[in-house]
Order: C-alpha cells, then structure tokens, then sequence
C-alpha cells in the first residue's frame, strides 16, 4: 500500500528559498563568528567570501544535475545515476552525515540557550520537546514546515540587519565615514592563508541549505526550473547576508573591551552595541534559528532516506513508505526524530565535525557527476559545453581540494570511521560485491 502513495507536489519557488535559509540559518554568522575569527585571524568575512566563491561553483553543478534528475536524493541520486551505484551508496551514506546530525545540533544549541535562561530546566527534557515539536511538525505536511520556517526566518533576518545597523552607527559615531570601509576584516599584513582556509572550510556546512532543497525534487512543481533557480537564490541571498553581517561585526569587535568567552562573542558584542535588550533579540532569533534549521534538516535526512529505501539500498518496506493522508515519509521522519535524541549524550563539538565531513563529500562528488553525466555519458564537446560541464565543474572541484586539505583532524577521523560503518553495509548488502548494486535499484 506503501508504494502506491507518492509525495505530493506543492511547493514553488519562495517555498524553496525558505525551507534552503531556514536551514543554513541567517543567524548562525553569530553562532559561529567567535570560533571562526579565532580560526581565521580575524577575517571572518574574508573566509566567508573564499567559502561562497566555492560554493558558488558547487551550486552551478548542482542546478545542472537537478535538471537532469529532478528527484528526492540530492548527491546520492547523482552520483548513483552518472559514475557508479557503490560509489553513490557511499556518497549518500556521507550525506546523510549533515541531515542526521544538524537537527542533534539544532537539538544541543537550543538545550544550550534553555539553560542560560532557565539553569535548572532538565536539558534532556528540553532536546525531547524540542524533537516532538520538529517531528510532528514535519509529519503533517511539508507546508506546515514552510510555514512555521517563514516565521523563524523572517524574525532572523530582522535581528540580522537590526545588529549590522547598530554596528555602523558606532563605526560611524567612532570613525565617521571611513570607518565603514576598512580593508582590514577582509585583508591585512596579519592575513594566513593557511588559517584563512582552515576557517573557510569550517564555513562550508553554513552553506548546506541549498543541497537540503535538491532532496524535495518530488514535492516541488516545475522542480527543473524551481529548484535551479532557488539554488542560485539561496547561495546568493546567504553569501551576501554572511559576508556583510561577518565584515561589520568584525569591523566593531575592536570599539569595544576584548571579549574573552569566545564562542560568546556575538552575544557580548549585541549587549555593547544595544544593551540587554538586544542581547535578547539574537537570543530569541538563535533561538528560532534552531527550530528552523532542525525542521528542514529533518525533513532532508526522511527524503534522503525515502530515495535509499525506493532504491532498495535500505530495506523497501519501511524506507519508502508514504504516508497515504499526509504524503510525507513518515517513518523515515520518526527515525530521524529518535535518532536526533541522541544529542542527550553528545557534544556540539563532535556533532559539527561529522557535519563538515559529509558537507565537503558531497559538493566534491556532485561536482564530479556533472563532468560524468553530460562529458563522458551525453558526450557533449561543444565549446559551451566544455566550459559548463568540464571547466566550471573542475574549478568547484579545485577549491572544494583545498578546503579538504584544511578540514579538521577530528572531522576526518569522524568521517572515515562513518565510511568504514557503510562500507561494511554495503558488502553485506551486495554479498561481498557478488550481487551488482545496480540491479538491487533497478528491481526496486
């Protein structure tokens, strides 16, 4: 009965550009600021501007293969389809890295900010409400999710531009004009390239909202069109929000008394600029951040799995059960609920590694499929094609190597032993590669 129920098609454009914000999160620029400006040097934009130049080249490849493949598996499906069905089993595998672990993330901030206000509130029970309110949200109807995400964005983007207003009216009343353009967020004698690179691939799962939207290809109307073009609209509106948010608070760090609580630092700052009162607006906007950001990475782990499960990769029976009333995965969407519980007995720390690892997997191997699917595949060679399917592909390639070479030891050693656990999966799905993957997905 499962199998004659298919997702439904409702979403447009604007459905697609919340659900892709919601999930990266406007916000997190202040999450983040503190660890990644010690990271860097102090040139948090300036790692933000080298991170959205990469991910401007992934986003590119990414367009091309949803018009190819407009369907629910995001990188799995890509890869799977153009280079080889093991090879996207893995790549798959990888990703599900950010869409099972952000909303334990999601979880851990949001228990985290509970604390601060309520010290005794049991965290537990604040990651198990929080779990509750994700997956039924996400259980009822994927435009539910949209428009819950509409609020928390919209109230995001306002704390957003209230603190970058209030950062330069203490530049100018500090410097005056000239205080606004300074070189020196994005480039000074004290620059690193190394630390620089370091910290852009920190950056990179700030990014991952636009390959969350890829997973809803089945749900969204018109998805060859729609969903390219809110790519292009996501990596743009977050690029330009991150790099100016990051270049003025970095720009008003130095006004006021050195903040020693790193991970604080926006926080802090938001009280000097505005008093107590701001300070709890970006609470209350990271707070939203953390619903937002966990609604949509819910609902990408339950679609990615959907498309596994259709493939026949997981077993078939739970994995690509639709729910005949609400047309959403419902299993998959309680699994990753219960698997988000986890975040009881994890530390931030290690849930952002796996995040990163499966970030960077992902946007390497979609830059791959790209040259795959319409070089060796289609054999286009044409001098327009070369350059959008060999040359474009290759650069993202490139800069996705260097951001690689700078990725956290922990994030890799995290990574690899996720990749041994699929693996082993793997061989004991296929018998030891005895039976061809690829027939596994076609009888499915």
């Amino acid at each position: 009965m499962g199998k004659e129920v298919s997702l439904k098609r409702s979403l447009i454009l604007w459905h697609i550009v919340v659900i892709g914000i919601g999930f990266m999160a406007p916000t997190v620029v202040f999450d983040t600021f503190g660890i990644v400006s010690k990271a860097t040097g102090g040139h948090v934009p300036a790692g933000y501007l080298v991170t959205t130049i990469a991910i401007l080249f992934a986003a590119g490849s990414y367009r091309k293969m949803v018009r190819a493949f407009p369907t629910s598996g995001s990188a799995y499906t890509y890869v799977q389809k153009t280079m080889n069905p093991s090879l996207g089993f893995m790549v798959g595998w990888s990703l599900l890295l950010d869409y099972l672990f952000t909303p334990m993330i999601s979880a851990l901030v949001c228990s985290i900010y509970v604390s601060t206000l309520f010290p005794n509130f049991p965290v537990w029970l604040t990651i198990v409400i929080f779990v509750l309110v994700t997956t039924l949200t996400n259980i009822f109807s994927v435009k539910i999710s949209v428009s819950v995400n509409l609020l928390f964005v919209t109230w995001q983007f306002i704390t957003v531009f209230v603190f970058t207003a209030l950062c330069i009216i203490h530049l100018l009343q500090a410097k005056g004009p000239e205080g606004l353009f300074s070189l020196e967020p994005l480039y000074s004698s004290k620059l690193n390239f190394s630390l620089l690179m370091s910290g852009a691939a920190l950056l990179a799962f700030s990014f991952l909202g636009f390959d969350a939207v890829t997973t809803l290809g089945e749900e969204t109307k018109d998805p060859k069109k729609t969903i390219p073009n809110g790519i292009l609209l996501i990596v743009i509106i977050a690029g330009v929000l991150f790099i100016t948010a990051s270049y003025f608070e970095q720009s008003a760090l130095s006004l006021f008394p050195k903040i020693e609580d790193i991970e604080g630092t926006s926080s802090f700052l938001a009280k000097y600029l505005g008093g107590e009162f701001f300070q709890s607006m970006l609470f209350s906007a990271s707070l939203a951040s953390t619903f937002a950001s966990g609604m949509v990475s819910q609902t990408s782990a339950s679609r990615i799995l959907y498309a596994m499960g259709r493939d026949g990769v997981l077993p078939r029976k739970y994995f690509s059960y639709v729910h005949p009333r609400f047309r959403t995965p419902v299993y998959n969407i309680i699994l990753v609920g219960l698997l988000s519980l986890t975040a009881i007995f994890l530390t931030l720390e290690t849930a952002t590694s796996f995040i990163t690892f499966g970030a960077l997997t992902a946007f390497t191997f979609v830059n791959l499929s790209v040259f795959f699917h319409y070089i060796i595949n289609e054999r286009k060679r044409g001098i327009k094609s070369v350059l959008n399917y060999l040359v474009s592909p290759f650069i993202g390639t490139g800069l996705m190597v260097f951001l690689w070479t700078n990725l956290n030891y922990h994030a890799i050693v995290l990574g690899i032993s996720w990749g041994i656990i699929g693996i082993s999966y793997l061989l004991v799905l296929t018998k030891i590669f005895r039976k061809d993957l690829s027939k596994i997905i076609f009888e499915a």
